[in-house]
């Protein structure tokens, strides 16, 4: 729960964070979305805004994850994965990124929501067990330097060391670095994205040493054309891992 906009949009950022983290310790659970009162056991939402969500799963292409409408067997592929095989290995998503899912996501994202993190990661737990079995090391999709000094937080990296926290797993959020900063993506198509992504990420040189002949599950909060993921796994292969496996909290479903 929280003060109403017009006061807490005049807080300094630092501030409305602590706030909004002493209201979460002090005050009833309530739904991530609407803020109705929930219980503890309720995965963090309350059953409307549970039940407007589109979770994503079987059946599915076996690569990216696109949703398929019928089964059609365990190592189906979409098109786009039969054309241009991705970098990537598998890529997995809980949610379909929508209306019902956009605000969540981007208060996660831009409003400093980041006690969300915890409550993400637990749904990715369960989106993404196989892929979380099969990895030695978790890594977050970076931000560029300029960036996460205006944010202050990259919430790839929040949800990759929740997840990490909450499996085990080792964590390694420098593991990848963004090279050069790119523009917002937000307006652009496919193509552009491809553009203004490519080459921007290379492996931290300071952390080289951990990757060869390791499997990395790459975290990011949304995956839109896949651009940004693949440059990413591009530069961990070349690094030397020997499988990168990508686990997002949302992603866009494009039509067909």
């Amino acid at each position: 729960m929280a003060l109403s906009p017009p006061i807490t949009t005049r807080l300094p950022r630092p501030i409305r964070h602590l706030w909004h983290r002493a209201l979460d310790t002090v005050l009833p659970a309530r739904c991530l979305k609407c803020g109705e009162v929930v219980s503890t056991a309720s995965a963090g939402l309350c059953p409307t805004c549970w039940g407007a969500l589109s979770f994503l799963g079987e059946p599915c292409c076996s690569c990216c994850g696109h949703p398929f409408e019928f089964d059609l067997g365990v190592d189906a592929l979409c098109a786009a994965c039969l054309e241009s095989p991705p970098p990537f290995d598998r890529a997995r998503a809980v949610l379909r990124y929508d209306e019902a899912s956009r605000d969540l996501i981007l208060a996660f994202k831009h409003a400093d929501r980041t006690a969300l993190a915890p409550s993400f990661a637990a749904w990715a737990q369960r989106a993404g067990r196989d892929l979380i079995a099969d990895c030695d090391l978790i890594a977050p999709v970076p931000l560029h330097w300029s960036r996460l000094f205006a944010r202050r937080y990259n919430q790839a990296a929040l949800l990759a060391n929740a997840l990490g926290k909450a499996t085990g797993k080792p964590t390694a959020p420098d593991l990848l670095l963004r090279r050069r900063a790119t523009v917002r993506q937000g307006h652009l198509g496919r193509l552009a994205r491809a553009r203004n992504v490519a080459g921007a990420f290379a492996l931290n040189p300071k952390r080289a040493d951990m990757l060869a002949g390791r499997k990395v599950l790459l975290v990011d909060d949304v995956v839109t054309t896949g651009a940004t993921i693949s440059q990413c796994a591009a530069a961990l292969r070349r690094g030397g891992a020997a499988a990168v496996h990508v686990l997002a909290v949302a992603r866009v479903i494009q039509s067909a």
